[in-house]
């Protein structure tokens, strides 16, 4: 299974656990990842905002462009990465005034994109592509008796043209769960929001929307909460402190990619599980799975 792969431009820093266990875990599951030479970023929220729909998805294609020759599915894990390739790319499927105008902008550069490849997010391959029985039979550290709150968060399963799992109630992160031997909680906030870029302009707001999703983790018993996405990560992670201390409470929650998890259950190396990437230590909670 061959895919042009889209990093995106939190794992360069932010999201490197994401990066080193998407590896592991791709390489463990036959997946083979081609970097899109030269990528660019995908202009995210914060582009569009200040330079126009048009532009930010003129430097959305330009990725499209670069990886059409190849013929693959593009596979990313960053959920505003998909949302914006996956717009990008239906607007050229389906907007022939559009895609004509992008074209003139990409000539410019010596490209052009016919707008034939599909975008693929990684959660979705692990569960289309490769499957979970696939997933079980390569688990040898099974995670039995660990707790996990599977946060899809808001975007991952809102995002276009997402359409393999409930937008309200998302089930397939906690059948992950139970493919790797442990145990998914009751978290009602598994969709909900965290904040995401508002840590920027809103800080008390992004506060406050992930102590309430951390909050929900905890009360249903979890020891570890899993995410797809680098926001969410970041938000429940980094700012974990944060939310601490304004709301006089004492989380202590490792948050990890759910390839982190992935790569621990299957036994991978210390490079794949990534855990000195995160800033809560998943140490701890993880020690007797890790090795």
């Amino acid at each position: 299974m061959k895919y042009s792969f889209y990093p995106g431009c939190a794992m360069d820093e932010g999201a490197k656990a994401n990066l080193h266990s998407i590896k592991g875990v791709a390489k463990a599951l036959d997946l083979e990842l081609e970097e899109i030479a030269d990528w660019n970023c995908c202009g995210s929220t914060v582009a569009s905002n200040l330079v126009g729909d048009f532009t930010q998805q003129v430097l959305t294609a330009r990725n499209l462009a670069l990886a059409e020759a190849k013929g693959h599915d593009i596979l990313l894990a960053c959920s505003s990465c998909y949302m914006n390739l996956a717009v990008t790319n239906k607007r050229f499927k389906e907007d022939e005034q559009f895609r004509a105008r992008a074209n003139e902008a990409l000539a410019a550069g010596g490209l052009h994109y016919n707008g034939t490849l599909r975008i693929r997010q990684l959660i979705e391959v692990v569960v289309q592509d490769v499957g979970f029985e696939k997933v079980a039979r390569l688990v040898t550290n099974p995670l039995k008796g660990l707790k996990v709150a599977g946060y899809v968060g808001c975007q991952t399963v809102r995002s276009i043209p997402y359409d393999f799992d409930d937008p309200e109630q998302p089930v397939l992160m906690d059948r992950l769960i139970e493919a790797l031997g442990a145990t998914p909680t009751d978290f009602p906030m598994r969709a909900r929001c965290c904040g995401g870029l508002s840590n920027i302009t809103a800080r008390d707001v992004m506060l406050d929307l992930t102590y309430k999703v951390l909050e929900s983790a905890v009360s249903g018993g979890a020891q570890v909460v899993i995410t797809p996405c680098p926001m969410c990560q970041m938000n429940l992670d980094a700012f974990q402190q944060l939310v601490e201390a304004k709301y006089k409470v004492k989380f202590n929650i490792p948050v990890l990619f759910f390839t982190q998890l992935m790569a621990v259950a299957f036994g991978l190396p210390a490079e794949a599980q990534a855990f000195k990437y995160n800033i809560v230590s998943p140490h701890a909670t993880m020690t007797q799975f890790a090795g």
